[in-house]
């Protein structure tokens, strides 16, 4: 069966890939479909259902639990890789309540957990996570009385033992409850296949044998975060590709209902709310993997977006099944109702949002770092000697000129432009060049002109532009959009008419960047009409001084001109001029080279950030639902920047990168007006007009800039269609 390869994502490396794959093949051929529906009608659900011993048998209970505990010892990210694949198939069962309780055990320091370990670990006993409510404690001679009532505890029906929290003189510990010390009571779930029930404990007396040590209330909830958030991406997985699938053959009005716009850009939205929870639980869990200070705080950022969102998606899943997606025969409620399910236990929405913006508030931050391969250090070593007289040079001129010639500017390029750069060294130079504290030319509409010239261009050319583009000595714009063009560049009227020695070119482009200062531009212009419209178009690079050129700035909504409109009134360009062939200049404009450039960022700088967020918070008295929002953004803005970093490390390891870096050009476009309209709404007053004391000038020059950025570059509408046929593959719009 042909795999989509947006359907099992969480895991980067060639052997998580593998385990997804091997754990996803081994579902559908154990959990079946008529499983499934067996225990949706079953009467009684049974201790362990009918697939157990087998899927015990994966040994992946203990992906997460130490070796020396018994276990697999692969970390936490590995055992959510498999859950993931494990998630698409809404197992019934304990499976997985299980597995989460096995990875608490095991990273607790505790005889109790190493005692109960064993029999978790073989699949002869079934474990359970209360994550609700809490127990009381009452210290008495010769320990605690623990009493209370836990609510909605997930495969509690047949538990051999139940962990649950409970206060002590006000602090929390973790504890084991064997069977025989409480009871249970089932409890009607909205979740079908996998029964809750209420834990009872009643005056029982507890020794320090029965706490868990070592484990923190905190470090508990993020394990579970991660756990039962990546059975939600499971969900999430399997909606997406059902929505999709259903979208690309539901024929309605003569036609794929996946070429609706409308639909379109829902399962487009599904697909970007996965890859953002995959990127938070990814850093969730390699934080907790690595122990790193920040686990806690990553693991709350995943626990912000990751339930929701597979709610979401399982609701939008239903929305483009129409009218089949809510019958009680097919499988799209029983995924609903999981998702529901997993966010219910993990608490509400408000708790969990607030925890990112108290931690965010009092400090705690967590850059996103790339973990390079061991060969980095080499590279490292030697870009750093290379660039070390570099930094030596005081005049910015002469700097600009060793850096360009060096081919450090852009150093994907092939040499002698470029340094024919790996993705690896590429990421190693950019690091290293902000450590020497290099500042680069600012190429600007330069880098696709280099990129294009470089890759189709002659050798005049290259010398004649993109050695002095290098050395931030040309300013380019660039000559494609249209009044009635657009983002939709095949229909592009501008006329290049052949004559003797070159061209004469007539039209008008618009939404011109920096037109008025530019040295040169890129242009493209309709060379033979006769052709269909993505053919007959030449790429040409005009000197922007050229008789004939008249630049005409746009006054923006902010009041300043960054846009401009460009009349091109017989403009004659030497066939010296023309990049690549003529009539193929959809395909020069469309290629990059095939040593693409590593974008190490997804946002856009230039306008508002977590940074901005932050500030403006820490030295605010925020109500209660401002401090919500301000968690909200936190999470959202902490997801993209580790969406650019899965992405750069996709291309380190080969993989196609197209789908998750639109997913964080789309998401990296609107963070930026989504802080800054939190910013104004908070400001009252003082976000509409300038008041001295408060950041009033720069909170609405943001706001009211900022709205660009979801138009320039192919508007949100644009990237949505883009994600819906390059990620999910509907139909395109004839």
């Amino acid at each position: 069966m042909a795999r989509n390869s947006y359907e099992l994502g969480l895991g980067l490396t060639e052997e998580h890939i593998a385990l997804a794959e091997s754990v996803r093949a081994f579902a559908e051929h154990a959990i079946t479909t008529e499983i499934v529906r067996s225990a949706v009608e079953a009467a009684a659900e049974p201790k362990f259902p009918p697939f157990w011993d087998a899927l015990v048998a994966q040994d992946l209970i203990g992906l997460a639990v130490a070796e020396e505990r018994g276990g697999q010892g692969a970390g936490l990210l590995t055992l959510a890789v498999a859950l993931e694949a494990l998630g698409r198939t809404v197992a019934p069962g304990p499976f997985v309540p299980t597995a989460l309780a096995a990875t608490v055990l095991s990273a607790a320091d505790s005889k109790i957990g190493i005692e109960t370990l064993p029999r978790v670990l073989d699949g002869s006993a079934i474990a359970a996570i209360a994550l609700g409510t809490k127990l009381r404690a009452q210290a008495v001679a010769d320990g605690w009385v623990i009493r209370g009532d836990l609510d909605a505890v997930i495969g509690a029906a047949h538990a051999d033992f139940v962990i649950a929290a409970a206060y002590f003189d006000g602090q929390v510990k973790w504890l084991v409850l064997d069977a025989e010390q409480f009871s249970v009571e089932s409890q009607d779930s909205i979740d079908v296949l996998r029964g809750s029930a209420c834990v009872s404990v009643e005056d029982l007396t507890i020794g320090p044998d029965r706490i868990l040590e070592g484990i923190s209330d905190h470090r508990v909830r993020s394990i579970a975060s991660v756990v039962l958030g990546a059975e939600a991406l499971g969900v999430s997985s399997w909606c997406v590709s059902t929505a999709a699938d259903y979208a690309k053959t539901r024929v309605q009005f003569g036609r794929p209902i996946g070429q609706f716009q409308g639909v379109k850009h829902k399962c487009a939205t599904m697909g970007i709310e996965l890859e953002q929870s995959r990127a938070a639980l990814w850093d969730a869990a390699v934080a907790i993997d690595n122990n790193d200070d920040t686990a806690d705080f990553a693991a709350d950022i995943a626990a912000a977006i990751v339930p929701d969102a597979a709610v979401h998606i399982a609701q939008d899943c239903i929305q483009v099944l129409g009218g089949i997606g809510f019958t009680w025969e097919h499988d799209a409620h029983l995924y609903y109702r999981r998702a529901l399910a997993i966010r219910g236990v993990l608490g509400t929405r408000e708790d969990r949002v607030n925890r990112v913006a108290d931690q965010a508030l009092s400090g705690v931050t967590r850059p996103v770092e790339l973990e390079l391969p061991e060969e980095s250090a080499s590279i490292r070593e030697r870009i750093r000697a290379e660039l070390a007289p570099i930094a030596s040079i005081t005049d910015e001129d002469e700097q600009y000129i060793a850096l360009g010639d060096g081919g450090w500017v852009q150093p994907h390029l092939p040499k002698p432009y470029g340094r024919s750069a790996t993705p690896l060294e590429q990421i190693v130079i950019a690091e290293e060049t902000k450590a020497a504290g290099i500042q680069l030319p600012q190429l600007l509409m330069g880098t696709w002109a280099v990129q294009a010239i470089v890759a189709h261009g002659s050798p005049k050319q290259k010398d004649e532009l993109v050695v002095p583009t290098l050395r931030g000595e040309v300013v380019w714009c660039q000559l494609f959009s249209e009044p009635g063009a657009g983002s939709d560049l095949a229909s592009l009227t501008t006329k290049a008419v052949k004559v003797d020695g070159g061209w004469k070119i007539t039209g008008q482009k618009i939404w011109t960047t920096v037109a008025q200062f530019a040295d040169w531009a890129m242009l493209i212009a309709r060379s033979d009409p006769s052709k269909p419209k993505h053919q007959g178009i030449t790429y040409f690079v005009l000197d922007m001084s050229t008789p004939g050129v008249t630049v005409r700035p746009l006054r923006e909504m902010t009041g300043s001109a960054l846009f401009n409109e460009v009349f091109l009134d017989d403009v004659f360009i030497p066939d010296a001029n023309v990049v690549g062939e003529v009539n193929d200049g959809w395909h020069v404009a469309r290629t990059t080279l095939a040593g693409e450039r590593v974008a190490l960022s997804q946002k856009l700088e230039a306008y508002a950030t977590d940074k901005d967020l932050l500030a403006f918070a820490r030295k605010r008295e925020l109500t209660p639902i401002g401090r919500y929002r301000v968690g909200e953004l936190l999470a959202e803005s902490q997801a993209i920047d580790l969406i650019g970093a899965r992405t750069v490390l996709k291309q380190l390891s080969g993989a196609d990168i197209s789908t998750t870096s639109s997913v964080g050009k789309l998401l990296g476009m609107k963070i930026g007006q989504a802080i800054s309209e939190f910013v104004v709404a908070e400001l009252g007053t003082a976000g509409v007009v300038s008041i001295p004391g408060e950041p009033s000038d720069k909170a609405m020059e943001q706001l009211i800039g900022g709205r660009a950025t979801t138009i320039y570059g192919g508007t949100t509408e644009v990237q949505l269609n883009v994600i819906g046929e390059r990620m999910l593959g509907l139909p395109r719009d004839s």
